[in-house]
């Protein structure tokens, strides 16, 4: 943790970046966050995805914001439902109406930031650092989602398996509208990403990873998935960061398939030879 934290810190990146998932061999988001904030000094942290109905708003604020207060003010969070059934059941958690838990937290996230009391007439601490609180980004795709979300985000963090160009740009182009009709005054930020590896056996870590982390969808469906992922070769990150900045993304965000702090160095060459 502490030599990709230095890496990245060091490195022609933006952010760092950790998710959550319940049933996998992850760790946890929140905590690998909460280590980012402490062991960077530059690099922006970002919680990517808070599957925010999981959680106790009143909680959820407080962890959010002692991250923020621990990086100085550097935490963005993009918030969603997620998309596993497996997971929601293994927190005792209802898979049901997670649309509006969601919009809901997030209108809750805000009022305890701003200062506002929970159930006992008391403030939820402490204070975060940014301003209101930390930015807040969606994790939407389809039309209704986008719509709900452009009444309260500050932006969209998407993701392309492909990393494909016109695909990042129509998303981005959806998100864009879905503000404009929503009447906001400002312009999403933008963001896509993809898992990527590099170095030797590649594509082969790539697939495996890729085939574990889709097969809770469906074996047949993760097979077919993990066959088509690109980014395992220098030249295909290279011509997916250019694609991503070409369809308008303010960031890609690479989730690793190896964690080797090697991908990182190699990452960094690629970025380099832009």
């Amino acid at each position: 943790m502490l030599q990709w934290c230095q890496a990245i810190d060091s490195g022609p990146f933006s952010s760092i970046s950790a998710g959550e998932r319940i049933t996998f061999h992850n760790l946890d988001g929140f905590t690998l966050c909460s280590a980012a904030a402490v062991l960077t000094e530059r690099v922006r942290v970002l919680l990517n995805v808070a599957v925010l109905p999981w959680h106790a708003p009143a909680m959820a604020a407080q962890e959010l914001a002692s991250i923020d207060v621990l990086s100085n003010g550097r935490l963005e969070v993009a918030v969603g439902v997620g998309g596993r059934a497996d997971d929601y059941s293994a927190l005792g958690s209802a898979f049901t109406k997670r649309f509006q838990r969601l919009d809901d937290g997030v209108a809750q996230l805000r009022h305890y930031w701003n200062g506002g009391t929970a159930a006992d007439g008391k403030s939820v601490g402490p204070t975060p650092i940014h301003p209101g609180g930390p930015p807040i980004l969606a994790s939407a795709m389809g039309p209704k989602s986008l719509a709900r979300a452009a009444k309260w985000a500050d932006g969209i963090s998407g993701f392309s398996l492909t990393a494909d160009a016109e695909e990042m740009h129509r998303a981005n182009a959806a998100a864009g509208q879905a503000w404009m009709d929503a009447g906001r005054s400002t312009k999403p930020k933008l963001l896509s990403g993809s898992f990527f590896a590099l170095g030797p056996d590649a594509p082969d870590t790539l697939q495996s990873f890729g085939y574990r982390y889709l097969e809770v969808f469906s074996p047949d469906l993760a097979d077919a998935l993990s066959r088509s992922l690109p980014l395992h070769n220098d030249e295909a990150l290279r011509n997916a960061l250019v694609a991503a900045r070409d369809a308008g993304c303010d960031e890609f965000i690479l989730v690793p398939a190896d964690a080797s702090v090697e991908q990182v160095t190699r990452v960094s060459e690629v970025v380099q030879s832009l």
